[in-house]
Parts: structure tokens; sequence; C-alpha cells
């Protein structure tokens, strides 16, 4: 897929949303009727080529990528509310509510943006692991909510709005785990002198709230960190592999250029090296490495310092050398000395 392609759609597709956005407003849309209608063609005509073109280029492959049934569903939410105005007429009560769903037009921006992409595939590595805590949260609130009803339900002072049933119990809890006006919830409760009411629910929020639910952000956090750092791995083998492609393109041109240029060799007679080497640069562009005139660059300057690198090699192994068989007669000098010292002391008892 071209970038070119790319910046066409994704400037369709953001064009489009903002139409649906000016289109909320009632004036707005009375004042530019023709013009909407006009855009809305010309915003179907491209979907539709959209999805011409890539089925023409992979028409098999093409229904194996989830993002393109997903842009098969949207093309067929914008063919409902021309249906229903065909077959129903103008006046379908329920024509609103397919007007509403267009704006489902925007998830076509997922299949060109490779982050939210990323973002998604992080989201559905979680769905195991989600499905799991908010079963674990499901049975802490069956059993908070069973055990409420009994608590603040039952009992003729009970307050019956919100614990009077399970269904009320569970949306209190819920209230409760958000931390959505948990406070007035609690004043009911007070006024009406429930003794274990302050226990029942600092014990309810600080598991639903503080455990399972910072569990379920954390694991969002890691899942989607691991499919970060995945993405930045593939982009920067993307561009390991431009660069390379690149330079194995500018390797293969110099390689035919050197080749052509030999060729020409053969077959014409220079009168000197530096005339093969000026035609040789003409054929350079001005991002190409190439030898200057500078004496420090030229080829007889770079052999003489390379065999002086060599000699010097050498000459630092001869010193080496020598070092160590320094080095050795002093070992044996050490050695031999307290050996003389002896034999001297020796000497002089002798002597006395």
């Amino acid at each position: 897929m071209s970038h070119l392609f790319k910046i066409i759609m994704i400037s369709t597709i953001s064009m489009n949303a903002f139409l649906v956005v000016l289109g909320t407003d009632y004036e707005t849309r009375y004042n530019l009727f023709r013009l909407y209608e006009f855009a809305e063609i010309i915003f179907v005509a491209i979907y539709s080529a959209e999805f011409y073109m890539k089925l023409y280029v992979d028409p098999i492959n093409y229904w194996k990528d989830g993002y393109n049934l997903l842009d098969v569903m949207v093309i067929v939410i914008l063919s409902i509310p021309y249906s229903l105005r065909k077959i129903k007429g103008k006046h379908y009560p329920y024509l609103h509510v397919a007007e509403g769903l267009q704006s489902l037009r925007i998830l076509k921006l997922i299949s060109y943006s490779r982050g939210i992409r990323t973002l998604i595939t992080a989201v559905g590595q979680t769905a195991y692991t989600v499905f799991s805590v908010l079963i674990l949260l499901f049975i802490l609130m069956y059993i908070f909510a069973v055990l409420g009803f009994s608590l603040f339900g039952i009992t003729g002072q009970g307050d019956r709005n919100d614990w009077g049933n399970l269904a009320g119990a569970f949306f209190t809890l819920f209230s409760l785990a958000t931390l959505d006006g948990w406070t007035d919830l609690q004043q009911q409760l007070d006024d009406q002198h429930f003794a274990l009411s302050r226990a029942f629910t600092i014990i309810f929020i600080l598991l639903a709230n503080f455990v399972f639910l910072s569990m379920f952000v954390g694991v969002m956090i890691i899942h989607t960190e691991d499919s970060i750092k995945k993405f930045e791995q593939e982009l920067r083998l993307e561009r390991h592999m431009t660069v390379m492609e690149e330079k194995q393109v500018i390797v293969k041109r110099q390689q035919e250029e050197f080749s052509r240029l030999m060729q020409t060799q053969k077959n014409t007679d220079y009168k000197s090296f530096s005339e093969l080497v000026e035609n040789f640069r003409k054929t350079l562009r001005h991002t190409d490495p190439m030898v200057l005139d500078d004496f420090g660059t030229s080829i007889p300057f770079i052999d003489i310092y390379l065999s002086t690198l060599d000699n010097q090699d050498t000459t630092i192994y001869k010193l080496q050398e020598l070092y160590y068989e320094i080095a050795h007669t002093l070992g044996l000098m050490l050695e031999d000395l307290p050996q003389k010292k002896q034999a001297h002391s020796s000497d002089k008892v002798d002597k006395i």
C-alpha cells in the first residue's frame, strides 16, 4: 500500500468525520443540505473504490484480514439509510438509528494506523486474563450483593431502594466499586443506623476497587507495554532493512558504473589514470563517497600509510620480545642473588 494512497484515505475519512460532526447541528445541516448530499456521494464513491481496488489486488487474502472485514461492515452500514429511505420511506421511525450508526465510519482509520492496531492487539491478548478478573469481580459482587440484601434490604427499617432486591444490590455495589457517590450511599445506611454498614462498605471498596480494578488496569498496562515494545522492535527492523536495501542499491550501482568504466578503459586509450578518475567522478552523485585530490586521501598516501602501520606493528612486536628477554634475565639474576650472598658469607666465616 503506497504512502500517497494512505494519505488520501486518511484525509477522506477525517473530512467525513468532520462533516458528520457539523451535521449534528440542525441549522448547519439545513443551510448546507446540498453540500452534504454531494459530499455523501463522493465519500461513498471513494470507499467503494477502495473496496474494489483492494479486492482486485488480492481477492483471496482480502477476506482473511479482520480490518478488511471491518471496512466491509462500514460499507454495509453506509448503505442502510439509503435502503431504508427507498423501502420504508423518509419517515421510518428507526431511520435515525441508521443515521447515528454512520459515526462508525471513523473506524476505517484503524486499518491505516499501525499504532492503533498495536493497541487493539494488546487488548485482544489481555482478553482471557481480563475475563478471569471480571469473573472474580462478579463472584465478589454476588457474595456482597446477597450479604447486603440480607443485612440492609430485608429488615423493616431497610433501604428498599438500593438493597431491596438482588438487581438493585448489584447496581449499588457497582457504584461502590467505581467510587461513584459512595458517600451518599453510606450516608443513607448511617441514617438508618445499620451497625455493620461502614465495615461492609470499607471491605467491599478495598477488595473491589483497590484490588480487582487495580489488577485489571495492571494487566492492561503490562500487555500494552509488551505490544509497544514489539511494535518498536518491528519499526527498528524495518528501518534496518530499508537502510540495507538502499546500501545494496548503491553498491550495485557503483559496481555497475565501475564495470562500465573498466570496460570503457579496455576499449578506449586514456592518457593517464587521472583522466579515468575524472570521468568516473562525473558519474557520481553528490551523496556518493569519492576520493578527493588532497594528499591525505590519495591512493599512494594510503598505501604508504598502511605499510607504515605494518612496520610499526613489527617494531612493537620485536620490542615486546626484547622486553620479555630483559625480564627473564632479571628474574634469573634475582634467583642467583641469594646464593651469591650465602657463598660470600661462608667465605667470611672461613677466613675468621
